[in-house]
């Protein structure tokens, strides 16, 4: 049985990012996966610091990444990126927890579309060597996308929908070949 991820680069209580992953999450259960949300509000990941071995919960956090077939990552967009408490969350991991892993993106935004985020998040993904999904789901105005904790949108719950079917689908994708940077970019 494939087993999905998804990692909620939320901090808020009310989290709008939580919301639209478990929506992604439901899919992929329908879909016939396994799958676990990891609330980021759940670890104690220090901003990481790579002369100290053992920082808080990091060593449970990547193993939790590592054990997923796939991942489904989640943000809010902050100035124009993805959270930083997600981007620490990556720091924590590396190739050994994204190599030729199968990932989809989900941004979320209380404005305009949060491409920018969706599009930092893939460079990341990429350059740990992940295998990251042509399709994303975004949500724009997240305070006027949900009621009562379903989607207003159909087109919105349908796009966050195929999301979590899709990387389903595609978390046995054969890798490619490693490229240069696998090689180059360990231990930056």
């Amino acid at each position: 049985m494939v087993t999905v991820a998804a990692v909620a680069g939320s901090l808020r209580t009310e989290s709008y990012t939580r919301l639209a992953l478990d929506h992604a999450l439901d899919a992929a259960e329908t879909a016939g996966a396994e799958t676990e949300l990891l609330d980021l509000r759940s670890f104690d990941l220090p901003p990481l610091d790579p002369d100290v071995n053992e920082q808080g919960d990091a060593a449970a956090f990547s193993r939790q990444v590592r054990a997923a077939d796939a991942l489904l990552l989640g943000s809010p967009m902050y100035h124009g990126s993805y959270s930083g408490v997600l981007k620490n969350a990556i720091d924590h991991c590396g190739f050994d927890e994204f190599e030729g892993k199968t990932v989809g993106l989900l941004g979320v935004a209380g404005g305009a579309f949060p491409i920018t985020a969706l599009e930092h998040l893939r460079s990341v993904c990429r350059a740990l060597d992940a295998w990251v999904l042509p399709h994303q789901a975004a949500i724009p105005r997240a305070s006027a996308a949900f009621a009562d904790g379903a989607f207003v949108d159909e087109g919105l719950a349908g796009r966050v929908h195929t999301l979590g079917r899709r990387v389903v689908e595609y978390a046995a994708i054969e890798p490619e070949p490693a490229t240069f940077e696998s090689d180059q970019n360990v231990g930056g």
